[in-house]
């Protein structure tokens, strides 16, 4: 019979088999099942090309993950002149200064509330009024939207993509949680958590973490995951290698 360690990692975050947190859990000596129940698909350019065509006009351009990032690039490589970058987190600040763009602002804590934690740090007087852009997932949560204009700021959402449901393999994962061999479920998004307990429906989503853990990419997916009655191991940073990490210190103490 195996252990919880050598059982294997469902991935539900809209990658590839061969994506980065499933090549992250596999250099740990980790398998990975692949059951994306979220994808990334392109919206409606024009509101975002609006956007960007007068982006010199914002006093900050706010990202909140690499998909944005993607989107604004694919549209606009040169990096603004006059305008400030903040990203809600390490990775996606790499991305964009790997692209040539200098990002002035990272939360020490990533996460939605760590932005506007950080953001209402330096806040001033002067920057009442100020502009900011924000291009967003359709399915963006009001965290940073409300945060910034709690402080003062003009928000201007625009969807930059489309997180929708993924043809996911039902009857295939309903095998696997009857066979009862599954070690850990990382979630990297609410939407993740939310799509999953859809397409296997609540009976089967919850047989499924009565046998292997959830382990959330932060806070926001862990709240997710709290409002179905499920506690969720917190990734010791809210970064795909955290996430990794995390989940391989879980199976090793269930084993």
């Amino acid at each position: 019979m195996s252990t919880s360690a050598s059982r294997p990692v469902v991935v539900t975050r809209a990658e590839p088999a061969d994506g980065p947190l499933s090549r992250e859990l596999r250099s740990l000596g980790l398998e990975v099942l692949s059951w994306p129940a979220v994808s990334v698909t392109s919206a409606d350019s024009a509101p975002l090309e609006a956007a960007l065509a007068q982006l010199d006009s914002f006093g900050w351009i706010v990202f909140a993950s690499r998909h944005a990032v993607a989107a604004v690039l694919e549209r606009r490589a040169a990096a603004p002149v006059n305008t400030r970058v903040a990203a809600v987190g390490r990775a996606t600040a790499l991305t964009l200064t790997q692209r040539g763009w200098p990002v002035h602002l990272t939360p020490e804590e990533a996460g939605a509330a760590g932005l506007i934690a950080a953001f209402a740090a330096q806040w001033s007087a002067a920057d009442a009024g100020a502009r900011v852009l924000y291009p967003a997932s359709s399915r963006a949560l009001p965290t940073i939207a409300a945060g910034l204009r709690e402080l003062g700021a003009r928000v201007t959402q625009v969807e930059a993509y489309r997180t929708e449901a993924a043809a996911l393999d039902v009857r295939a994962c309903r095998a696997w949680i009857e066979r009862g061999g599954l070690g850990a479920v990382t979630f990297a998004s609410p939407s993740a958590v939310a799509e999953l307990a859809r397409a296997l429906g609540e009976q089967d989503f919850a047989r499924l973490l009565d046998q292997a853990p959830p382990v959330a990419i932060g806070r926001t997916t862990a709240r997710e995951l709290a409002a179905r009655g499920r506690t969720a191991t917190l990734a010791d940073t809210a970064t795909l290698h955290g996430l990794a990490l995390t989940t391989y210190r879980l199976m090793q103490k269930r084993a």
